[in-house]
């Protein structure tokens, strides 16, 4: 008999097909309908209703109804970290056939997770912060001093969410190194979007130009 909570009930939700590519959908952050969860799934509308009501129960999704839709999001930063963690581990163990493209390419270098940004990108600024002492090591990291001054210089500012960490890492699937997530982490997205610096591209991808990847490596000190 184990102690803790049982892991299998939500690893068979996340392991069905279906469902899996429908949380994957809502790794960018945003809500979808049915309709559009469907499709990403490649199931009928009956069967993505049935899979999207195990997965509000189990405390995944979210449900939020707006005019004659109904809208599902994924329910919190702890359950995009999670799927984020999966894919790094169907990447290593060959799980999920790798199709080089540019969209492949895209993705790798910057992309939503969730409300903050990933990639390679990513990677490279959380490791920056890490060596000019803007952030500590660790795996809940604490913004210093010159950290907070450094955000203040960029414009960068933190709006308290709940009960979110101000700070922590997540592990990134495709550079399987961490990037920065918490509140940080959103405001350094949202920054880098209300800057012009970089656009929503298709699914999850963050399309930097030539100006806005020089204006974010100058502003980050990549």
């Amino acid at each position: 008999m184990q102690d803790g909570p049982s892991i299998s009930r939500v690893a068979a939700l996340i392991g069905d097909p279906a469902r899996a590519n429908m949380l994957v959908a809502l790794m960018d952050g945003r809500a979808l309908t049915v309709s559009e969860l469907a499709q990403c799934a490649g199931v009928a509308l009956p069967t993505a209703s049935g899979h999207l009501a195990r997965l509000s129960d189990a405390g995944l999704v979210v449900p939020a109804r707006q005019g004659r839709h109904r809208y599902f999001r994924l329910d919190d930063g702890d359950v995009a970290a999670a799927i984020e963690l999966l894919m790094g581990i169907a990447e290593r163990t060959g799980a999920k056939p790798v199709r080089p493209g540019p969209r492949d390419a895209a993705m790798r270098e910057a992309r939503v997770c969730y409300d903050h940004l990933a990639g390679d990108r990513a990677v490279r600024l959380a490791e920056r912060f890490v060596a000019d002492g803007l952030v500590t090591a660790g795996d809940m990291p604490q913004i210093t001093a010159s950290g907070r001054l450094r955000l203040d210089t960029i414009g960068v500012a933190l709006t308290a969410h709940g009960r979110r960490p101000e700070c922590r890492t997540c592990l990134d699937w495709s550079e399987r190194r961490n990037h920065l997530a918490g509140m940080l982490g959103a405001a350094i997205l949202q920054h880098v979007l209300a800057q012009g610096w970089a656009t929503r591209g298709p699914g999850r991808v963050i399309a930097f130009d030539a100006a806005g990847a020089a204006a974010f490596d100058r502003a980050f000190g990549l």
